[in-house]
């Protein structure tokens, strides 16, 4: 296999997010009035669109705000492309950017309109890719949206978790196929939680495995000016950091070897076929029986 259609394989794990659509609507407070909180929710990969005929349903995170109604919060959807290759309109990486500023922008209209309100943001895959990005931003003081106005953020299979992120649930390896983000969540590092399901590669790539931590850096920092970006120069260093105290290039050569990558297309295959990523309705996190979902949804209502 070719470096080059083995990148493309491994992009596609950053990426694609086939969640399951849910047509149910979000719980959400009357128009016009200032809940206790107000939930961002961000959809996955193909789970929404920014024209209206491709909006789909508010997909896998449904399972969250269908539990949040009766209380006073309110939980909006954030529309972007959410497409990862360029015959789709965007790439990856510009696609997570949109998902990002449209988030934004929703809480800085919040902001400025409802002094007494919290925030919750969460996301799904690549909706967790974004809004990981968008917590990472505000934790670390790069945000118009204040850090005390964030009461929680919930990211389900985040393709640039830490191991070092408050993972709820049963322990995993490695981290997000994307790398960790530089700085961490900051200041509202005690307020955000992540989840990853055992089996899901999006969000638990070995870190020893840095043909696909490359290709996943390469598939999050798709747009092309994505290089303005003033984490992409640590991210990047921090793979080669790794690498390189790791052996270095015979390393990386030999994870490039015909053997190596033949054994790395039938773990994708597997993975694609397990059913992994879609499991967040579904694996238990906690001695009360708690999914993902249902677990993200009891802590929202708790911060209300």
């Amino acid at each position: 296999m070719s470096l080059r259609k083995f990148v493309a394989t491994a992009a596609a794990v950053v990426g694609v997010a086939a969640g399951v659509l849910a047509v149910a609507a979000p719980a959400q407070a009357a128009p016009g009035s200032c809940p206790s909180l107000y939930v961002v929710a961000i959809p996955g990969t193909w789970e929404t669109g920014d024209t209206a005929e491709k909006q789909g349903g508010p997909g896998m995170l449904a399972d969250v705000t269908n539990r949040l109604r009766g209380a006073d919060i309110r939980a909006d959807y954030v529309q972007y492309s959410a497409t990862a290759f360029p015959w789709e309109g965007e790439v990856y990486g510009a696609s997570r950017k949109q998902a990002t500023d449209n988030a934004r922008g929703m809480l800085e209209a919040m902001q400025a309109s409802c002094g007494n309100t919290r925030f919750g943001i969460i996301g799904y895959s690549q909706g967790a890719d974004a809004a990981g990005d968008l917590a990472n931003e505000i934790g670390t003081g790069l945000s118009s949206i204040r850090p005390e106005r964030v009461a929680a953020v919930g990211l389900l299979s985040d393709p640039k978790r830490s191991p070092t992120d408050v993972l709820i649930g049963p322990w995993v390896p490695g981290g997000g196929a994307g790398g960790p983000r530089p700085g961490g969540f900051g200041w509202i590092s005690d307020r955000t939680v992540t989840f990853c399901a055992p089996g899901d590669l999006y969000c638990s790539t070995e870190q020893q495995d840095y043909v696909t931590r490359m290709a996943g850096f390469a598939a999050t920092n798709s747009d092309p000016g994505s290089s303005d970006s003033p984490n992409y120069v640590p991210e990047a260093g921090a793979i080669l950091g790794d690498l390189f105290q790791a052996g270095g290039i015979p390393v990386l050569q030999q994870q490039l070897s015909e053997p190596a990558n033949d054994q790395r297309v039938g773990q994708l295959t597997q993975f694609y076929g397990s059913g992994a990523h879609q499991n967040y309705q579904s694996y238990v996190v906690d001695g009360a029986g708690n999914t993902p979902t249902s677990w993200l949804a009891g802590w929202l209502r708790d911060k209300a």
